[in-house]
């Protein structure tokens, strides 16, 4: 395993961090893993070296923080570095378990602390960005819950640049806790990131933790076979994203070639694209397998060549960008 400083915190974390989406229960959404599933992977991660983990209040309705909590609790806290997040609304009877007001971010942390086990969560993440709510009351809650030592530091996901450029700006007025990370969506067939965000993250010397490396699993198998699996027969959020759009068909062709050349899969020629990308921290890679894990730290020892990179983002257009998933 390589290990790398997470933005300018200072914390070392692996290069890869498992994401734990697909840990807790198919009640949710059908291609996710039981506990006992779920404990396999988790342990096999920390056994290949991965320290990194993260999850979110929403994933299985609160399952996979408490699945997680259960298996890192066997192990020595101090080694692993947890993130979780909260935004998206848990209890359709009660609005105020969603957003970013103080009030459901302080409920919603106490309630991911007790499912982790945890008397505090490493990094606390906003998941989505809150219209209804101003930053700065946002800013407020989270650096009280540093200050009382819930979390230790505080992170964003997906969102527009200019809105993490204000957020930014307002920590710094203020005075408050800036935000250390960006959770974003940025893969071989998504490339908008690389206009406006990584540029301003390379700048402020934040963090970046990518989700959906693999596009959904798009990056995985050829095209024409994604709908065969059971996310792509069941995953609806799939195909809100335009990964066949922009190039993204042949790219996927490109990606099936590399691999083919130098004896690896798919998946890890699209992974290890991304390691190689100077602003990326940690890939979050979620996975239903062990041997998919195991073939995840693999990638890191893929030697991608400056003319293998620019064979597969040569087909990559701009597409048009409504908002983020």
């Amino acid at each position: 395993m390589e290990y790398t400083t997470l933005g300018s915190t200072g914390v070392e974390v692996s290069r890869l961090c498992l994401g734990c989406m697909s840990f807790g229960t198919s009640d949710w959404r059908e291609w996710v893993l039981g506990e006992e599933e779920s404990r396999e992977i988790i342990e096999r991660a920390i056994d290949l070296g991965i320290t990194f983990f993260d999850t979110a209040n929403m994933y299985s309705d609160g399952e996979s923080e408490r699945v997680l909590g259960d298996v890192l609790a066997e192990y020595d806290r101090d080694q692993q570095v947890v993130a979780s997040k909260c935004y998206f609304q848990m209890d359709e009877s009660n609005p105020n378990s969603g957003g970013l007001s103080r009030k459901a971010i302080e409920q919603e942390l106490e309630r991911s602390l007790e499912r982790l086990g945890m008397d505090t969560i490493d990094l606390y993440q906003i998941h989505r960005w809150d219209d209804d709510t101003p930053i700065e009351e946002t800013l407020r809650a989270l650096d009280d819950a540093v200050r009382r030592g819930q979390i230790r530091y505080a992170g964003a996901s997906s969102m527009w640049t200019y809105q993490f450029a204000d957020a930014l700006h307002a920590s710094d007025r203020l005075g408050l806790e800036h935000f250390q990370t960006m959770q974003n969506h940025y893969n071989l067939v998504y490339r908008e990131e690389e206009r406006e965000m990584l540029p301003l993250c390379e700048r402020e010397d934040v963090g970046v933790m990518p989700w959906s490396p693999l596009a959904r699993g798009y990056l995985t198998r050829p095209h024409e076979e994604i709908d065969a699996t059971t996310r792509g027969e069941t995953e609806e959020h799939m195909y809100e994203h335009p990964y066949r759009e922009g190039g993204g068909t042949e790219i996927n062709e490109r990606v099936a070639e590399l691999a083919a050349e130098k004896g690896v899969t798919m998946a890890q020629i699209a992974l290890a694209w991304l390691l190689h990308q100077d602003a990326v921290d940690a890939p979050i890679v979620g996975t239903t397998s062990v041997e998919h894990l195991e073939q995840a730290v693999e990638a890191l020892e893929i030697d991608l060549s400056a003319s293998d990179q620019a064979y597969l983002e040569e087909p990559y257009e701009p597409v048009p960008v409504s908002g983020h998933d």
